[in-house]
C-alpha cells in the first residue's frame, strides 16, 4: 500500500501540535500544547543548496520530536511546515522560494512519504499571520494581516485564526505589487523603481526590505550603512538618517494604506528585522490615513508578539481546530 494512503488513517490530535520552520539558515521543529506552550524546540542548520539534505534534516527533526513526545506509529502527529515560498496548486511544486533549492520540488509529496503522515505546507508569512491571530498580537481579531519586513518582504492573511490561501494560493502576496502612489519628485527617486528579483520594477519589497532601506539611504547619502546602523544614526540625531527613515515610513504607510482599502484588517502585525524599530508603530499610523479610503482608520499596527518564533508556531497551529 502506498505510504500516502496509510497517512490518511492518522488522526489529528487536538492536544499537541507539531510544526517546522524551514528557514534559509536553520530548520526548527517545535511542539505546542493546546494552550500554546512549547513542549519542545530543536533546530539544525539548513543544508545550503541541498534539497535532499534539507528533506533529511526535516525528517530527522520530526523523528526526534516523535521520540520525545512518545507519538510513534498510529499516534504520530500531523505536521505543519512554514517555508520561504509557496506550493503551486497547479503543479504541486514549490515556487517563488528565496531558498532556491526548494523551487520546482515536490516538497509536500516528499515529506508525506518520508514522514508517513499528513503534512500542510504554507508560506512563512501565512504562518506569521496564523501564529499572531491564534495567540499573539492579533488574538481575538477576525482578520490579521501579517507582514515580514526582513531581508525580503512577505505577507499573509489570517481569518478567524486560519490562513487564507486564495484561489491561486497567493493570498497576501503584497510585496510583489508596485509601491503605490509613487512620488514623481526627483528627491524621492521612486520612478521607475529598483529592479526586483521577480522581474518587475519598483516592487514594495525593493523599498521596504532591510537591504532596500539601506540602498535608498546609500542612494541619497553615498553612505553604505546597514539598516540597524541607519536606525542607530537616526536615534543619535543624524538628519540624513532621519530623512531616510521618514521616506521608509511614508512608503510603508502607502503600502499598508492599500491593504486597508482592500482587506480592512483589524490588526496588521509586523515581523522580521525592521519590525524591531519601535518608532514605526507611532509614525506609520500617523501617515496611513492619507491613503485609506475612510474618514478614520481603526486598524492597529503591532509588533509580532512571538517574534522569531511566529513561523514555527504558525506552522504548528495549521493543524489547530480553532
Amino acid at each position: 500500500m502506498p505510504i500516502q494512503n496509510t497517512t490518511l488513517t492518522i488522526a489529528v490530535t487536538p492536544d499537541v501540535f507539531l510544526g517546522i520552520d524551514l528557514g534559509g539558515t536553520k530548520i526548527e521543529v517545535a511542539a505546542l500544547d493546546a494552550q500554546g506552550r512549547f513542549l519542545l524546540r530543536e533546530r539544525q542548520a539548513t543544508p545550503q543548496g541541498d534539497y535532499a539534505g534539507t528533506l533529511r534534516v526535516m525528517t530527522e527533526l520530526v523523528a526526534l520530536a516523535d521520540a520525545r513526545l512518545g507519538r510513534i506509529g498510529a499516534s504520530a502527529l500531523p505536521v505543519g511546515v512554514a517555508i520561504p515560498g509557496s506550493l503551486s496548486p497547479t503543479s504541486g511544486l514549490i515556487r517563488n522560494a528565496n531558498s532556491t533549492a526548494l523551487n520546482g520540488q515536490p516538497l509536500l509529496r516528499d515529506l508525506e512519504q518520508a514522514l508517513a503522515r499528513p503534512v500542510r505546507v504554507r508560506n512563512d508569512a501565512n504562518c506569521l499571520a496564523v501564529s499572531e491571530a491564534v495567540d499573539g498580537a492579533g488574538q481575538g481579531a477576525r482578520m490579521v494581516f501579517g507582514v515580514i519586513l526582513g531581508t525580503g518582504v512577505g505577507a499573509g492573511i489570517a481569518i478567524d485564526g486560519a490562513d487564507w490561501l486564495g484561489a491561486n494560493a497567493i493570498g497576501g502576496e503584497w510585496s510583489h505589487n508596485p509601491l503605490p502612489w509613487p512620488r514623481p519628485h526627483t528627491a524621492w527617486r521612486e520612478l521607475p523603481g529598483p529592479h526586483c528579483w521577480c522581474g518587475q520594477l519598483g516592487c514594495i519589497e525593493t523599498w521596504l526590505s532591510g537591504p532596500g532601506f539601506a540602498a535608498d539611504h546609500a542612494a541619497h547619502t553615498g553612505q553604505a550603512l546597514t539598516a540597524p546602523d541607519i536606525i542607530a544614526a537616526m536615534r543619535a540625531g543624524d538628519a540624513a538618517a532621519r530623512a531616510s527613515f521618514t521616506r521608509y515610513c511614508d512608503r510603508l504607510a502607502r503600502g499598508l494604506g492599500v491593504v486597508i482599502n482592500l482587506l480592512d484588517p483589524d490588526v496588521i502585525v509586523l515581523g522580521g528585522g525592521m519590525s524591531n524599530v519601535a518608532e514605526l508603530y507611532a509614525e506609520v499610523p500617523l501617515r496611513w490615513g492619507a491613503w485609506a479610503f475612510s474618514d478614520a482608520v481603526r486598524s492597529r499596527l503591532l509588533p509580532a508578539q512571538h517574534g522569531d518564533s511566529s513561523g514555527v508556531r504558525g506552522a504548528a497551529w495549521l493543524w489547530s481546530q480553532r
